[in-house]
């Protein structure tokens, strides 16, 4: 029965084929997860931190408004997003201006949950 592990090492295979012609490539796994990431020798820490958290973004987009972490998830995903495309440059006035925005949505929502838990307790 062929599965994601098999799948997986079949991949391994096909990129030492390419090492052998001197094309390096980084492959990582998370099998409990079914997860395979394949970097190509240019890719950077910078580059690796921005594909990661679009996968952190995606999730805060689509994760129900009703969730109670859900605002916390979003804003730190939008502080990060600005601080990673700003990374090389200056933030501008505007950048700290919807950062700070997004630290005050952080202390509300902050705020709510430990209500809820003192609520519940």
């Amino acid at each position: 029965m062929e599965n994601f592990e098999n799948f997986y090492h079949d991949l391994l295979d096909l990129a030492k084929k390419y090492e052998t012609k001197n094309i390096p490539l980084k492959v990582e796994k998370d099998l409990e997860n079914d997860i395979v990431k394949i970097f190509g020798e240019r890719i950077t820490s910078l580059a690796r931190a921005k594909n990661g958290l679009n996968d952190v973004t995606e999730l805060s987009y689509t994760t129900a408004e009703h969730h109670p972490y859900w605002n916390l998830l979003y804003n730190c995903s939008e502080i990060a997003t600005s601080v990673l495309e700003k990374w090389k440059d200056s933030l501008s006035d505007e950048d700290l201006s919807d950062i700070e925005w997004a630290i005050k949505e952080l202390t509300q929502s902050l705020e709510k949950i430990k209500n809820k838990n003192n609520v519940d307790s």
